[in-house]
Formats: structure tokens, C-alpha cells, sequence
């Protein structure tokens, strides 16, 4: 259901990389989560490094919420990337198990291209 990939690199070069690749790949970053910028504004003391990117290819999306619109509860898809004692984590929850939580067996076709994307990006945001 996860999908997981390490990386040596730098915490700023992945998001670089991550961004670059997403629009390589017809995807759109809508937003990042720094949550330790925002925990604390929270009361929540957290000090871990933790940026969670939204991203998006709105063609995919529009297939899926004509489809299935209850799938709009896990749009837009996520990728997390978090500190390790290795260095850092990219991770995803994969697609073609989302579709599977919500019996739309139609759109497993969409969410596997969907899936094979993502991690594309997230290898090349990760690998040096």
C-alpha cells in the first residue's frame, strides 16, 4: 500500500528535483507541507524534517472524479519525503490500492499509469 524510496541527497535538492520531475511528467506540485514550519505554530513541538507535496496531472484526476467522485477524498495524491537515520524518505500510498478501497475497479487502468508516474518521479527526485 506504501511505496518507499531512500535517498542520500539533501532535503532542498529532492524538492528541486521533485518539482522538476513532477512537470517533466505532466504533474503540477499544488502545495507543500512543511510540518516543521507549521507544527509548532500549532502548539505541537515537532522537529523532524517532514515536507508532504501535493501534486497532480488534472486529465487523471478528471477521469477519476467522473468516475468515482467519493475518490476526491484522496486527491490530490501526496508524496512525503522525511528524515531517516539514512538520510531521507520519499513515500506515496500507491494509487491501485486507493482504487481499491473504494471498489472502482474501472480505474485500475488510470491508477496504475498514475502510480508508474509517481514513482517515476520519485526516483528521479531521490536517485543521484
Amino acid at each position: 500500500m506504501l511505496h518507499k524510496i531512500e535517498s542520500k541527497k539533501e532535503l532542498a535538492q529532492i524538492g528541486r528535483e521533485l518539482k522538476t520531475a513532477a512537470q517533466k511528467h505532466k504533474f503540477g506540485v499544488l502545495a507543500v507541507h512543511d510540518l516543521k514550519a507549521k507544527m509548532p505554530e500549532k502548539g505541537a513541538d515537532f522537529q523532524g524534517e517532514c515536507l508532504i507535496y501535493e501534486v497532480c496531472n488534472p486529465y487523471q484526476a478528471k477521469k477519476v472524479l467522473e468516475n468515482n467522485p467519493e475518490l476526491s477524498t484522496v486527491l490530490p495524491c501526496r508524496i512525503s519525503v522525511y528524515q531517516t537515520e539514512k538520510g531521507y524518505t520519499l513515500a506515496t500510498l500507491k494509487p491501485t490500492s486507493l482504487v481499491e478501497l473504494f471498489d472502482s475497479e474501472s480505474l485500475h487502468a488510470v491508477a496504475e499509469e498514475v502510480e508508474r508516474t509517481i514513482v517515476t518521479i520519485m526516483q528521479e527526485a531521490a536517485n543521484p
